[in-house]
């Protein structure tokens, strides 16, 4: 009966998420506000039937009363924070808002069949964030001198991530996680908020060579930090976005081109230094000579991509734990496995429809701060995301990032939540600002 169930399933599951990317395209070419309107409500719909049907099919596999429980968990949350998030966002992007709860539906589907505590801890870590974010319009609106602690953004930051040297952790083989009372978290995924911040800030007021050469200096040292602590992923990020938003602010090639040759040296350097660099480009290069040693986990990772096929082995019927730390890094592979290769394309176009909304709300903005901002956060948020993907496929070295919204993780779940809260309050503070400015001058 469960292999009936999940054969059936998985083109239902297909279908019903290409219908949702499609929406998330064609919402662009609609001009009326109702046509929009009932694109996004089914969107809705079909979030709450993707995550009925794969809640049905977990419950069916697992034969226990608490996946029940997790199913209606699951739809609680979805309902409670769709509708009080409107509250507090008034005038916000509904599909942003859309996007960011089908991948949280999504990540917290697979945590479920992958484990069930799992599962438990990414719905409470991501209702503590969605809880704390409604307060995000009243600060960014209440409090202005956000755009005015550009040093202080840069000192906090700095001070935050070389806390890991006091107090710090190891874990697969970077030392950049803060252990305390039971709980663990990676400062480097809060940092980049404060990071694009201090960037926005200074930026959008100073964009001479003397300020230009300082910034850089304060942005390369976050970096260095980074790269200390052997945690490559997150400095690659760092510099990366950096580097977008300092061509956006000046418009000058010349940064842009040295920039790109500075960070080519430095990966040579990381290179020569670091011997899990060295271990990760080897697999990326010929993973199947090392299969059994540094190419163990890639291969995995294809292997489980491949043997999904189309459409998907079915929900509980692949073998994703095959994969290490597959809860995570490489939690794309597992979607693919079981969800199909399609499934997972159509993923990767929800992610790339939020970006465009995201450099669309940056380009609304008024003040420099505000568009830099949401410029920095957006190139934060893709170029994970891409990285992501990019080692679970192959086609880049792996470089140990989670997934934003998906993989499990307290620290990603929260920060990537946080991410998208901002740009909202900031898409909605100037909206609600030209709706004044336009008020005053009919009168």
């Amino acid at each position: 009966m469960e292999l009936i169930v999940a054969e059936i399933s998985r083109y239902i599951i297909v279908i019903f998420f290409a219908f949702y990317t499609y929406f998330s395209y064609r919402v662009f070419t609609k001009k009326t506000e109702e046509g929009k309107n009932s694109l996004w409500k089914g969107q809705r719909t079909l979030t709450v039937l993707i995550t009925l049907l794969c809640g049905f099919i977990l419950l069916l596999e697992k034969k226990d009363i608490k996946y029940l429980v997790l199913l209606v968990l699951e739809l609680a949350f979805y309902f409670f924070f769709v509708k009080i998030y409107q509250v507090f966002y008034k005038g916000l992007s509904k599909l942003v808002l859309n996007n960011m709860m089908i991948c949280m539906m999504v990540g917290f589907i697979m945590m479920g069949r992958l484990d069930y505590d799992y599962a438990i801890r990414q719905l409470l870590m991501a209702s503590i964030a969605m809880a704390v974010c409604l307060l995000v319009p009243l600060f960014i609106e209440r409090i202005q001198i956000w755009e005015k602690l550009g040093w202080y953004y840069a000192m906090a930051g700095l001070a935050f991530l070389a806390l890991v040297f006091v107090i710090g952790v190891e874990k697969y083989g970077a030392k950049n996680w803060i252990a305390f009372g039971g709980f663990a978290i990676q400062p480097s995924e809060f940092v980049k908020i404060i990071y694009v911040f201090f960037i926005a800030s200074l930026l959008a007021k100073f964009r001479d060579f003397r300020h230009v050469v300082l910034i850089t200096i304060l942005a390369a040292a976050h970096v260095i930090i980074l790269v200390v602590e052997k945690d490559l992923g997150a400095a690659l990020i760092y510099f990366v976005t950096y580097l977008a938003m300092l061509y956006t602010a000046t418009m000058q090639v010349g940064y842009l081109l040295a920039g790109l040759a500075g960070g080519t040296g430095a990966a040579l350097v990381a290179y020569k230094l670091f011997s899990h660099v060295r271990t990760r480009v080897i697999a990326w290069q010929d993973p199947w000579s090392h299969i059994n040693n540094e190419g163990y986990q890639i291969t995995r990772s294809l292997f489980a991509i491949g043997t999904g096929g189309l459409f998907g082995m079915g929900l509980g019927q692949g073998l994703p734990e095959s994969v290490p730390v597959v809860e995570s890094d490489f939690i794309f592979s597992a979607i693919a496995e079981e969800m199909g290769v399609i499934f997972a394309i159509c993923l990767i176009l929800v992610y790339i429809s939020c970006y465009i909304m995201f450099v669309n709300i940056a380009m609304k903005m008024n003040k420099l701060f505000y568009k830099l901002t949401a410029f920095g956060l957006s190139v934060v948020f893709i170029f994970q995301t891409f990285m992501c993907i990019g080692g679970a496929c192959k086609f880049i070295p792996s470089t140990g990032v989670t997934l934003p919204l998906i993989s499990y993780g307290g620290s990603s779940i929260i920060t990537t939540i946080l991410i998208f809260s901002i740009i909202q309050g900031m898409y909605v503070l100037n909206g609600r600002e030209e709706v004044a400015e336009h008020g005053e001058k009919n009168e």
